[in-house]
């Protein structure tokens, strides 16, 4: 087990293509930290440089108390787990788990009882004589896990290993990992670009985008105080709804005008220095009311919007509105089924909203 440390690193091609541009991060001993951001956004280039399969251009990488810039793969004490699975397929699930250990030249009485645990922990013990191409995605998946835990390294290293399965068995393995992490106790280190599974698996979350880091915070942090217009548009799903609009005071209250429509922003600390200067603003689908319910928001402000499309996920509805020329998702109360194409007065809670300045994209604080 040890602390990764992630000091102003680097990554720039030799076409001049900057990849990662001074990313800084620590991952805690025995802690659960994802890289998560849309495609081509650095996370996984990052995860690689802390491996050892990609150089770093500048910057430090340390794990535990040692600086490991120029210390090969092989001997950083880390275990990574691959998109591909990465299995030999002349090999046996058995071989497959043990062949790290006998290139160690450990005795066979110790490589026999690492995988045997390791199956037991994954529950693959009934598949250790099969072959990869006999397994199911997930059975291919528990092994390359179990090869990753033989190894018994300080850190784990897992490069959007779920995204090759489907819906179905990507939530149960996530549940897996995260088990798997409380019984190994160790540190892991996650890239996804699917921030349902940064949300639910992290202790941490590293948000990224073109190759620079815009927020390192807790799932709750992230989701409910969100730095920036990418972060808070990036985590959530469904989206967070933004829509711009002008700041003014009317009766020593600071309001939002969108154009089609007027609220009361409740806001005033933060937003009096915005009067007179247009601004974006923030409201999550569940903060968004039938106004049937306006009970349920704290500080409501209405306004009229028609129903374009009604999503029924069972236990709510997703329903995209219009207001003028503005679009808003909201998660409805599946007590009452609104109509397409019907009036629908919704009630916003206000106190749940959040500014953003247009200039700096930064969320506006108090």
């Amino acid at each position: 087990m040890a602390q990764v440390v992630v000091k102003n690193v680097k990554k720039q091609y030799p076409n001049g293509f900057v990849a990662v541009k001074e990313a800084s991060f620590v991952a805690e001993d025995k802690e659960f930290v994802v890289l998560v951001g849309p495609s081509g956004c650095g996370k996984s280039t990052t995860l690689r440089m802390i491996a050892g399969l990609e150089d770093i251009t500048g910057g430090e990488i340390i794990i535990g108390d040692k600086v490991v810039n120029n210390v090969e793969a092989k001997d950083r004490d880390i275990a990574m787990v691959f998109q591909n699975y990465a299995l030999y397929p002349h090999m046996t699930v058995y071989d497959n788990m043990a062949f790290a250990l006998q290139l160690r030249k450990e005795d066979k009485k110790t490589i026999d009882e690492k995988v045997k645990y390791a199956a037991d922990l994954l529950e693959i013990h009934s598949l250790l004589e099969r072959k990869p191409k006999q397994l199911s995605g997930g059975q291919r998946q528990r092994v390359a896990l179990g090869r990753a835990i033989v190894r018994n390294p300080k850190v784990f290293l897992f490069d959007e290993p779920l995204s090759n399965l489907d819906a179905k068995l990507r939530v149960q393995m996530r549940a897996e990992i995260s088990k798997l992490h409380k019984k190994l106790d160790t540190t892991m280190i996650y890239v996804t670009h699917d921030q349902v599974e940064a949300m639910t698996m992290a202790d941490r979350i590293v948000v990224m985008k073109d190759g620079i880091i815009h927020q390192i915070d807790t799932p709750l942090k992230l989701y409910n105080e969100p730095e920036n217009i990418f972060v808070s548009s990036f985590i959530g799903s469904p989206a967070i709804n933004h829509v711009t609009g002008k700041v003014f005071e009317k009766d020593g209250k600071v309001m939002f005008d969108e154009g089609d429509f007027i609220v009361e922003t409740f806001a005033d600390a933060k937003l009096k220095k915005y009067i007179g200067k247009d601004v974006m603003m923030g409201i999550r689908p569940e903060d968004i009311y039938d106004a049937n319910f306006a009970a349920m928001s704290e500080k409501p402000q209405e306004i009229e919007t028609v129903c374009e499309v009604v999503e029924p996920m069972g236990n709510e509805f997703v329903v995209y509105l219009k207001a003028g020329t503005a679009n808003f998702i909201a998660r409805f109360d599946p007590k009452k089924l609104p109509k397409v194409d019907s009036k629908i007065t919704v009630s916003i809670d206000m106190n749940r909203a959040h500014f953003f300045d247009l200039e700096t994209e930064q969320r506006i604080l108090d």
